[in-house]
């Protein structure tokens, strides 16, 4: 589904974010891409979205060079990829269920289709009761699950969750992985960024270790071994 082919970013500055990175990544698969502070885990996201592109090496998504595409298709592209952050990304000024409703507009969804969709996600993240609330009424654990909920909302066929626990205490974060297992276990890709020992084991499913902007390590059944 995703192909990194000999990848290597480097900034104006001469840092180099990642170097000679070849990875596979298959539908269906939950992937931990683990590694300290500056190992190129974000960089590796952004290149998927596009919204960096490589110094050198191809992104392929299927058979899509993803820096190649036009901006229509980019477009197209980004819908099939759901996207959570570290800092949630939330409309402050909207309601949970505005917040997703918003995006199903922006895809073109009928009023219908909102009205029947969105409190079947939030009930998925078990948020419905809160569906009124501002973002400025939840705790940070009910961001990250309103922001993942906007995430899956459109059906991606990927979730990149790049350190969506990052923030969050231990109880949030034990919610948010088993969140992201029930959203991969229903058939969806999780691409999941994270410098947490306790998130990575307790998934125990594939783990690419990055170090310096290079994979030292790329286990089917893997474990945080920094």
């Amino acid at each position: 589904m995703i192909y990194f082919k000999g990848v290597k970013k480097e900034y104006p500055q001469g840092s180099v974010a990642l170097e000679e990175v070849t990875i596979s990544i298959n539908a269906g698969e939950f992937v931990s891409v683990v590694g300290h502070s500056g190992a190129g885990k974000t960089t590796l996201v952004k290149l998927i979205i596009a919204e960096e592109e490589p110094t050198e090496g191809t992104v392929m998504f299927e058979s899509l060079d993803v820096n190649r595409l036009s901006g229509r298709d980019l477009t197209r592209l980004r819908r099939r990829i759901g996207t959570v952050f570290q800092d949630f990304k939330l409309l402050p000024n909207k309601t949970a269920f505005e917040n997703i409703s918003f995006a199903m507009e922006a895809a073109g969804k009928s009023d219908e289709e909102i009205a029947a969709d969105v409190p079947h996600v939030l009930d998925l993240v078990n948020l419905l009761e809160l569906k009124d609330h501002f973002p400025g009424q939840l705790s940070g654990g009910e961001k990250q699950r309103l922001a993942i909920a906007r995430a899956i909302i459109n059906q991606p066929e990927i979730i990149v969750a790049d350190e969506p626990t990052g923030n969050l205490d231990p109880i949030s974060t034990y919610e948010i992985v088993q969140i992201l297992k029930k959203i991969n276990e229903l058939g969806t890709t999780i691409i999941l960024t994270t410098h947490n020992r306790g998130v990575v084991d307790s998934i125990g499913k594939r783990v690419i270790t990055l170090e310096k902007g290079r994979v030292v390590r790329d286990d089917k059944d893997g474990r945080y071994m920094i």
